[in-house]
């Protein structure tokens, strides 16, 4: 008997294999689950991978957007793209002054006038907002899903252009200058130690001067690791035809998800 719980204690006292366990919980999110442990503080792996986590997110917020160097001066080109910029005169200020962020200077107000035709069914415009990461790694594969499914759809669509500068609020000055039925406006989200590559799309039926964020309507984390780019295309586009057929966005509109097959949990879980 004594012989048989020296056994049981030795096998209890056997250190399990998590690796598995580990694989399977860090797939489901890109937090830093499980890393491990030296001593009282993190493993040096894990501290060199936050170290430089912290400084793509740095250079994501400090970065100047620019749509004719690489790697995005074909894209800029093919979409005919222009850009505007806000009443923020550079970065420092931009940071400092969200309010200047949400309007457009004089000369971007009449660039917009001359170029772009009022009225339209779906509006997209693109943001630099606090990552211009984000607007270089997901608005390429982004944008022409969201062309060809207006067009499929029959709506019209008003031209691109590109914000400098850029806050959320001004979706409303969007919708003051060119009356859209709905403006979608991609734009970087302040990045995180998770990815600095993380986009959101907020949108809004008719926006208007007077609207505030109760108003519009969010799909946000747009990234390799969250949301992948054809079902946010998805999600942009029915949220805009809902926003069409119900005439108003923001709190009083709340997103219908399609029902998920039972292969897709069995996939994911």
């Amino acid at each position: 008997m004594a012989a048989e719980n020296d056994k049981q204690e030795d096998k209890l006292a056997q250190p399990y294999d998590l690796s598995e366990i580990v694989r399977k919980a860090r797939a489901q999110t890109p937090a830093r689950l499980l890393a491990g442990r030296s001593g009282a503080a993190y493993r040096t792996q894990t501290q060199l991978e936050l170290r430089a986590a912290h400084a793509a997110a740095r250079d994501a917020v400090r970065a100047e957007l620019d749509l004719f160097t690489n790697p995005n001066d074909d894209f800029a080109q093919k979409w005919n793209l222009f850009e505007t910029a806000s009443q923020a005169r550079n970065k420092n200020e931009y940071l400092l002054r969200p309010d200047l962020g949400r309007h457009f200077n004089v000369e971007s107000n009449a660039e917009i006038r001359k170029r772009c035709l009022a009225k339209r069914d779906l509006h997209v415009v693109i943001g630099d907002g606090l990552s211009v990461s984000a607007i270089t790694a997901q608005v390429p594969h982004l944008l022409p899903l969201l062309s060809k499914g207006a067009k499929n759809r029959g709506w019209s669509s008003g031209e691109v252009f590109v914000i400098r500068y850029c806050r959320v609020g001004i979706l409303n000055e969007i919708g003051e200058l060119l009356e859209p039925r709905v403006a979608v406006l991609l734009i970087g989200e302040r990045p995180g130690l998770a990815t600095a590559e993380s986009l959101s799309a907020y949108m809004a039926y008719r926006p208007k001067a007077a609207d505030t964020d109760a108003n519009r309507n969010l799909i946000s984390n747009i990234h390799a690791r969250g949301v992948s780019i054809e079902h946010a295309a998805n999600r942009i586009l029915n949220l805009a035809a809902s926003m069409m057929k119900a005439r108003t966005s923001g709190y009083q509109l709340r997103e219908e998800f399609p029902a998920v097959a039972q292969h897709e949990i069995d996939r994911q879980s």
